[in-house]
């Protein structure tokens, strides 16, 4: 088929490797457009841009897709269709109606549960059992389209947002190759009513750990905001982030190294770091960590 592919970050990317490796057309790539980065402010180009660029395609980056000019544009690809997996800008109904078979959309959830901005991260701060992704027929609503195929993958003890993203990435990649092969004799469903959950965009000031909750809350928080923003505490007035944890059956004064292996007590339980991160160092398993800093039993965290 021919192809308008529209996405941005390293989520995107197994995608559009897939979709070109299935021998499909790739009319254009569509993506965010460089923005200044690192302490020189150069524009740097997005994951998708980069990616695109070695494979020898066409690469767009429209600051909005409203404009006539931008939705002829669009149009006069001649797409049979457009994926969508984080692109970052909200499609107007012209451009979700350019394409023959429209705009069909990876979502990393289980429709209608985890609609939005951060449905990875909310799964695992929420407890869920499991997630999944869902190829979705685009419509004007937040993630409100009908799906075609979906897929499940259980949320692991020791997932981090990190592991879960990946996994994700390359379920989606193989599940819209699926879907395209079989766009003609797929139905799509509608969402049900029931279930309907908002991934609302990461608040920054959710990262700081409080120790008085209970543990199975402060290890979903660890590992549902691992790599980012990342969870933090303070160790000796320096700001730690916390990137994965197990849970200990340890009992103990909230905030309190239980041990000498960064097990820290929490409101009810504990929990035993396993990954970690000082400022302006690269993170480190828990063994590398504690070569650098002593964390003897009775250390307090926080305050």
């Amino acid at each position: 088929m021919r192809i308008i592919f529209m996405g941005t970050p390293d989520f995107s990317v197994p995608v559009l490797d897939a979709l070109v490796e299935a021998g499909h057309d790739i009319a254009a790539v569509y993506c965010q457009p460089p923005r200044p980065a690192g302490r020189g402010k150069k524009e740097r180009l997005t994951p998708v841009h980069t990616r695109a660029v070695a494979l020898g395609l066409e690469v767009r980056h429209p600051a909005s897709l409203r404009s006539k000019e931008a939705v002829s544009a669009f149009a006069a690809l001649d797409a049979d269709v457009a994926v969508v997996v984080a692109y970052g800008l909200i499609l107007p109904q012209a451009i979700l109606d350019a394409p023959t078979y429209g705009c069909l959309n990876i979502h990393a959830s289980l429709l209608p549960r985890w609609r939005g901005a951060a449905p990875i991260h909310r799964a695992i701060l929420a407890g869920d059992a499991e997630t999944g992704i869902c190829i979705m027929q685009m419509d004007a609503g937040l993630d409100t389209g009908p799906v075609l195929l979906r897929d499940t993958t259980p949320i692991r003890a020791m997932d981090t947002t990190g592991s879960l993203h990946d996994r994700l990435s390359t379920m989606g990649a193989r599940l819209i190759v699926e879907a395209i092969q079989q766009l003609d004799s797929l139905e799509p469903q509608a969402q049900p009513e029931d279930g309907i959950t908002y991934a609302d965009k990461i608040d920054k000031a959710e990262a700081r750990i409080d120790w008085s909750r209970d543990a199975i809350d402060i290890d979903r928080q660890i590992r549902g905001l691992s790599p980012f923003p990342g969870a933090w505490t303070t160790l000796n007035g320096e700001r730690v982030k916390l990137l994965q944890s197990r849970l200990s059956d340890a009992q103990g004064d909230a905030g309190t190294a239980l041990d000498d292996h960064f097990t820290i007590a929490c409101g009810t339980g504990a929990v035993t770091i396993t990954r970690a991160q000082r400022a302006g160092k690269a993170a480190q398993d828990a063994e590398t960590f504690l070569r650098g800093i002593a964390i003897p039993a009775g250390t307090r965290f926080g305050g």
